[in-house]
């Protein structure tokens, strides 16, 4: 299962006033593990970057003004997410963003039923908050002191830890990145020796005696021909 972790950086908080994209960053996990396949563009918004934007992520005007275009990039960003599913803090900002952008290229938008939003999920999971990043982090024991500021690619990398104690499959994407040359033995462990693992080395004894089970079969006797019983007995 392929799976996008997926953040925007942007100009402000609407792009129909005028906000446009300035940062993206996509993070590929496959059955919820990072690949280290990464997505990463600057993007030149056409327009400055507000300061009270750039107190947030520091990203400048200055800087944006020699990086590509949305349309420059838009193809290698769809080819990067193809069809597969993504996975956003608070969504509904960042799909916003993006099908505004791709809806000025005559491109078709992302629909919301391949995006799972992690604060949903987080909101449900936590419902006296706080959900935000920083707070996950924190919730989490995540290290995000890297994090001084906003953006897209560093959010990405920590939202995807978040995500899987969202998920609460850490432990099983532990397993899997461990097994192998590092494992109990010094080699992998196959699913045979992980299912011999589960079994008891001798079975429990039955608990239903001779007695009960000579009661039972007096029990249904008494029930008549047309008991339901009657369809299970084997005669011996």
């Amino acid at each position: 299962m392929r799976e996008i972790i997926l953040d925007t950086e942007t100009t402000g908080l609407d792009p129909l006033r005028g906000d446009r994209l300035i940062e993206i960053g996509c993070i590929e996990l496959i059955n919820r593990i990072p690949t280290g396949r990464e997505y990463h563009c600057f993007i030149n918004p056409e327009r400055d970057v507000p300061a009270e934007a750039e107190r947030v992520h520091g990203i400048s005007t200055d800087f944006l003004k020699d990086k590509p275009k949305f349309a420059q990039v838009a193809r290698d960003f769809m080819d990067f997410i193809a069809g597969d599913a993504l996975v956003i803090h608070n969504a509904q900002f960042d799909i916003g963003f993006l099908n505004f952008e791709l809806g000025r290229l005559s491109l078709g938008p992302i629909a919301m039923d391949r995006v799972t939003c992690t604060l949903q999920l987080a909101k449900r999971r936590h419902p006296a908050g706080p959900n935000n990043l920083d707070a996950l982090c924190k919730r989490y024991g995540i290290d995000n002191t890297k994090r001084t500021k906003h953006g897209a690619l560093v959010d990405s990398l920590l939202l995807a830890e978040v995500y899987i104690e969202l998920l609460g499959v850490r432990q099983a994407a532990f397993v899997e990145l461990t097994a192998g040359p590092a494992g109990a033995a010094g080699g992998e462990i196959s699913a045979m020796q992980r299912g011999n693992a589960l079994r008891r080395p001798q079975p429990l004894p039955s608990r239903l005696s001779s007695a009960l089970e000579q009661a039972h079969a007096e029990f249904v006797a008494s029930l008549g021909e047309k008991a339901v019983w009657n369809r299970f007995l084997v005669s011996g």
